[in-house]
């Protein structure tokens, strides 16, 4: 039982501070240091609540969860028949049953997305056009403003007419190396299984809080990648216009400078004083993380 008993206050643990995650404000100080908790965090959570399931229903086996549902599986592939514990079985079938959904969920995500930026390319390819300002950008002619990038191996940044006449050189110059950011970061990658997860368990307030918590930190990461080229002030304005102009949803699929979740957080952090969070604080959270999600995969092999 030790395993299964480990296991389940580690998910325990992950839920919590996923929960206390969700209100801290220091993320914003180091978005990229919080992101690769996000996902330390999750990862853990996972393994662990299925772990600690198939831990309780193997435990006869005494050799740990990897190693007990290998010998339960050969068992069963050479008829050995085994005396039936009614709450033992429902562990083992709630464990694979959640692993099952944990590991097919971010699959299925993954190739909706997939389809979904397909069709929008191929609508591109009608509609849009180049523009030899802004090169290397598909533009659409639209009133409305809109940016956003379609990532992938065939990543593409695309900008409505409406966005040329709102916003000036520099301005433009700060929204579209944000989108290249998000496109050099794959930050779609880091939103998959959150997005996954929130269709698991779409009652959990953690889980929504979670997505729209990773949602803001990959813009305040992509807006520190843009500021290393451009002027911070000229990528707040271009929010705020943004943000009071009839811009245009982000397509599924992509990811856009002008999304609405909390844009005058964004503003206020890219015109106030840079108060990044001290290199050693953010060397114990990563080192954290790091002890955190090899710690369900260990206690996999504790026998139980």
């Amino acid at each position: 039982m030790i395993a299964a008993a480990g296991l389940a206050a580690l998910a325990t643990v992950c839920a919590v501070a996923a929960w206390r995650l969700t209100l801290a404000r220091w993320t914003w100080r180091a978005p990229r240091t919080a992101i690769l908790l996000w996902q330390s965090l999750g990862v853990t959570w996972g393994l662990a609540s299925t772990g600690a399931l198939l831990a309780y229903a193997l435990e006869p086996y005494r050799q740990g969860v990897a190693y007990g549902l290998i010998d339960f599986l050969a068992r069963l592939e050479y008829g050995v028949r085994e005396p039936v514990d009614l709450l033992r079985l429902g562990a083992l079938v709630a464990g694979l049953a959640l692993l099952a959904v944990l590991v097919t969920l971010p699959m299925a995500a993954g190739a909706q997305t997939l389809r979904a930026r397909h069709r929008h390319r191929v609508l591109l390819s009608l509609i849009a056009r180049d523009e030899p300002a802004v090169p290397g950008v598909r533009v659409v002619d639209f009133p409305a403003a809109a940016a956003y990038c379609l990532p992938g191996l065939k990543s593409q940044v695309v900008i409505s007419d409406g966005t040329l006449s709102l916003l000036s050189s520099a301005e433009l110059e700060a929204v579209l190396a944000h989108e290249s950011a998000h496109v050099r970061e794959r930050h779609d990658l880091v939103l998959l299984p959150f997005a996954a997860l929130r269709r698991a368990l779409p009652w959990s307030k953690v889980v929504r809080d979670a997505q729209a918590s990773v949602e803001l930190l990959i813009e305040m990461a992509a807006d520190d990648r843009a500021r290393r080229q451009c002027c911070p002030r000229r990528l707040a304005t271009a929010l705020l216009r943004f943000g009071t102009a009839a811009a245009l949803p982000t397509p599924q699929g992509a990811l856009g400078a002008s999304a609405a979740t909390n844009v005058m957080a964004r503003v206020n952090r890219l015109v106030g004083s840079d108060l990044t969070l001290p290199a050693h604080h953010r060397f114990l959270i990563l080192a954290g993380s790091v002890v955190l999600a090899t710690s369900a995969p260990l206690l996999w092999l504790i026998p139980g």
